[in-house]
């Protein structure tokens, strides 16, 4: 099958590019590269480094003319949402726009979007989350990302276009990158592996539902193969809080520093955990890592790259 990966040379885009190579599929990346990195591509893989937004797409999409398209490419820095809105929306929902038109133009059947179960929620009383819950983005991120979902009920409607948004929660694993706004295991690890201490923001109770990336790509693999549209939540169901996580990060670790402990986030959600019966009894999907294993492939990794625990 001809398949397309925007964000393909990012952290879950090339693994999901990896998985479909490895199933045997014909697969090109769409990448502007500006929080990708070429050595996650696969040689088997072509690359076209070009804007989503941009109208080169078009010739890409000529060239390339994928039946699916897996869209993972994404302004995904939800402070910068913040501090300018209109070019999250310029990157996230026009980009995600002329994706649609040209699949629709060269007959593209169906697309598989990353969207994020944490930023469409927002803060809410009763968990793990469902998708029946109603939408409470408090971030222009989220609202984009919610957004792009309605986009896709419209293309759908309108056009015929299938699609599964999967509504991540918290992923982490090998290649994330620990730089601006990355994951938080990301980000203890490689301070813990450059000999720093990493300060934990407000009491540390806020909790978040942690998916292991391989967990991801095979949620992806499974709405590939499904006949189903909708949204499906993508997680655990199981709530760790930053200090459960500190801890989990240094056993991985084989080390032991006391936590610091710095000001709480303004505006930083408390709690979060996704429901993922739906995605368990429709895409036939189940994660098979705890975080435990998912920590300990994930340390080796980054021992790879930033160097051995001094």
């Amino acid at each position: 099958m001809r398949i397309l990966v925007t964000g393909g040379a990012g952290f879950i885009g090339s693994h999901i590019v990896d998985s479909l190579i490895e199933k045997g599929h014909d697969v090109s990346i769409v990448d502007d590269l500006s929080t990708g990195n070429r050595k996650n591509v696969s040689r088997d893989a072509r690359l076209h480094v070009i804007d989503l937004s941009s109208s080169s797409l078009a010739r890409v999409m000529d060239q390339e003319r994928p039946e699916v398209v897996f869209h993972e490419a994404a302004q995904m820095n939800v402070r910068r949402s913040v501090a300018d809105p209109e070019f999250d929306a310029r990157v996230n929902v026009l980009g995600a726009i002329n994706l649609f038109e040209n699949c629709v133009r060269v007959g593209t059947k169906k697309v598989v979007f990353a969207s994020s179960g944490g930023c469409v929620y927002g803060e809410q009383e009763a968990l793990p989350t469902s998708e029946n819950t109603i939408a409470n983005p408090e971030s222009p991120y989220g609202i984009t990302k919610y957004t792009t979902e309605l986009y896709l009920h419209y293309y759908y409607n309108v056009h015929n276009l299938e699609f599964v948004s999967l509504r991540y929660a918290n992923v982490y694993g090998p290649r994330q990158n620990p730089l601006g706004e990355a994951g938080v295991i990301a980000i203890f690890m490689s301070q813990f592996l450059r000999g720093e201490i990493p300060t934990i923001n407000g009491s540390g109770r806020q909790t978040r539902d942690y998916v292991y990336v391989k967990d991801v790509v095979a949620a992806n693999m499974a709405a590939l193969k499904t006949n189903v549209s909708g949204a499906y939540n993508v997680g655990t169901s199981v709530e760790t809080n930053v200090n459960e996580l500190y801890n989990a990060v240094q056993k991985s670790l084989n080390t032991s520093i006391e936590a610091v402990y710095g000001p709480a986030k303004p505006g930083e959600q408390m709690r979060s955990a996704l429901n993922i019966d739906k995605a368990k009894r429709e895409l036939g999907w189940t994660p098979q890592y705890t975080l435990e294993e998912g920590l300990r492939e994930s340390a080796a990794w980054f021992r790879s790259e930033y160097g051995r625990q001094r």
